[in-house]
């Protein structure tokens, strides 16, 4: 129907002929003399290198550029010092292996995103058996334990097991019942009793929390995967289809914007009732004051990066934009929706916007600005050119605010008993699925899915992803619940905390959740980044700049890449942890 749209392979354009060289040098001039001017000089995201060559990884020692950057590259080498030269080449190339892919399958991305969730739930029945069995656990026994099975998983499978996600949730899954398999035979609570009349008496049991556990989990997993992803994807042992796409397609790290996103409207100060006294202007004024800490580090951010010359892809944000303007941007359009919209109304107003926006793509010059600027060139000369990706993109990831705004309201609803969680759980994943129904729709007749502009389909992904994941969730923490129901005393942080029905008397109905439980502090790794997740995500971006400017990444071997990586999401994770264990929240507002 739309041939010109039909998918990400369809959308790279030709390489440039061989008669095109008069031309290619006459644009490599004025890529030249837009950086003398204070133009970005890059090259014409369009432009691709010969036919035959590889565009998503160089060889190793390889120093080609293609384009007018090569004409650039050796003009400049009459007016600079080699040591220059060479640094120039290093940050190209480094820019080059991160630009032009065009992502991977949705089923593949699902399937990593999903596969913290048996690891979670693991790890909760490791701790409820290792209880049983033993005794209590330090806080370095419990940390190793959550690195082990909530980050590690991570790293290898967006590293060394990217070609094994079967085989790895296949492991997990049967190490999981073995586990389960073990606290059930050696349960304390109605040992004697038939395992159908245990099940009927844990869907009468209700749930104790101060917060859902599957809101806490989805934004440290997203934060973690995050942080993974954003140092390996510079180097080589990270497949490229899970980099960030250029223009159409479905990676994993376009995952990683969104769902922060999604995650954060999920807990918004407009659904837990935290800023609704005082007139409109009053929120709105809280709303601002709440923002400068982004704007802090946004500011910050690029003056570093422009100052140390740190690579850059300039087709995700722009020139001077970056994630922490596109949150400033959301957080103050959304407080003027929330405003005039309640929260559980909210799904009306992420519809609307994602459906006008697409017409405004299709039917308006707004697709051509965003992807080739005012001039149809890819001209960066101008404060809207320079960023037209970062700007234009808000509109989409506002839709998707919205649309986790009204999940969020939907799963902050009190709710005592078992069984109205699992209905909650069913609801949330039929729509998940219809959902991604639609999104094969909309990406077939309509147009694919591109982080660039924040479309239609890259909305629908983004919140049916997410929804996959917090049904997935929700259905782990009801499994983890039910063999806390089998030993009595199991204690498991981040999770429900179990009570009797309100039929039972209040004695009976306090048993099951001691007092120890109440006092003892908690020794979780995700309650710690949940609770810093801003410090978490800023420590994860200065130890990422660090490692590359120490270390050459783009000619590590697998194992000292795989290493460092393990290695630097340990030190974030302990200095996050060592944080909660000092019972210190760092918030700037």
């Amino acid at each position: 129907m739309r041939a010109e749209f039909a998918g990400p392979e369809a959308q790279t354009p030709p390489p440039p002929s061989a008669g095109s060289a008069p031309r290619e040098a006459e644009a490599a001039c004025s890529a030249a003399s837009a950086r003398g001017a204070g133009g970005s000089g890059r090259p014409d995201p369009r432009r691709q290198p010969p036919s035959g060559e590889r565009r998503d990884q160089p060889e190793h020692g390889a120093r080609e550029v293609y384009g007018p950057d090569a004409v650039v590259e050796k003009d400049f080498y009459f007016y600079a010092s080699r040591s220059e030269e060479e640094k120039m080449s290093q940050k190209q190339m480094k820019e080059a292996f991160v630009s032009n892919h065009n992502g991977t399958s949705v089923l593949e991305i699902t399937q990593g995103l999903c596969l913290p969730v048996p690891c979670l739930l693991c790890r909760g029945l490791l701790i409820i058996l290792s209880q049983h069995l033993w005794s209590s656990h330090t806080w370095r026994t419990r940390f190793f334990i959550d690195f082990v099975f909530l980050i590690v998983p991570l790293v290898t499978t967006l590293t060394i097991l990217s070609s094994f996600l079967y085989l790895e949730h296949l492991t997990v899954i049967l190490f999981g019942a073995g586990l389960f398999y073990q606290i059930y035979c050696r349960r304390t609570c109605y040992a004697k009793m038939p395992g159908q009349k245990i099940l009927e008496k844990f869907l009468k049991i209700s749930l104790e929390s101060e917060y859902i556990p599957a809101i806490s989990s989805f934004r440290v997993i997203n934060s973690a995967f995050t942080a993974v992803a954003i140092l390996a994807v510079d180097f080589p042992l990270f497949p490229r289809r899970f980099a960030k796409t250029e223009l159409y397609g479905t990676g994993a790290m376009d995952f990683g914007v969104g769902g922060f996103v999604f995650g954060t409207a999920m807990v918004c100060p407009e659904i837990r009732r935290k800023c609704m006294e005082g007139s409109r202007f009053d929120r709105f004024t809280k709303s601002l004051y709440s923002v400068w800490p982004l704007v802090f580090l946004g500011v910050g951010r690029l003056i570093i990066i422009k100052s140390i010359g740190y690579q850059e892809h300039v087709t995700e944000y722009g020139v001077h934009w970056n994630f922490f303007f596109t949150l400033i941007v959301v957080k103050l359009m959304t407080s003027l929706l929330l405003m005039f919209f309640p929260p559980n109304k909210s799904w009306i107003v992420a519809i609307g916007i994602t459906v006008l926006y697409q017409l405004a793509l299709d039917l308006t010059p707004l697709k051509r600005l965003i992807l080739y600027g005012t001039d149809g060139s890819g001209t960066r000369v101008g404060l809207l050119n320079a960023n037209r990706e970062g700007i234009m993109s808000t509109l989409g990831y506002v839709a998707i605010h919205m649309a986790g705004v009204q999940t969020g309201s939907y799963m902050l609803k009190k709710r005592s008993h078992i069984k109205d969680w699992i209905k909650v759980a069913y609801c949330i994943l039929l729509l998940a699925i219809s959902l991604f129904v639609s999104l094969y729709i909309v990406q077939v007749n309509v147009e694919a899915a591109s982080r660039r502009m924040a479309n239609l389909a890259f909305c629908i992904w983004i919140v049916a992803s997410s929804l996959i994941l917090l049904s997935s969730l929700l259905l782990g923490d009801i499994i983890l619940s039910f063999a806390k129901f089998l030993i009595q005393g199991a204690l498991v942080p981040c999770s429900w905390k179990l009570i009797q029905s309100p039929a039972t008397s209040k004695k009976h109905s306090e048993s099951l959740v001691s007092e120890a439980e109440r006092k003892k502090p908690s020794l979780c790794l995700v309650t710690a980044i949940n609770r810093n997740q801003l410090i978490f995500f800023l420590l994860s971006n200065i130890t990422t700049g660090l490692i590359n400017l120490l270390v050459d990444t783009l000619h590590s071997s697998t194992l000292w890449a795989f290493f460092l990586l393990n290695l630097y999401m340990f030190a974030n994770c302990l200095i996050i942890y060592m944080l909660h264990l000092q019972n210190k929240t760092i918030k700037f507002w």
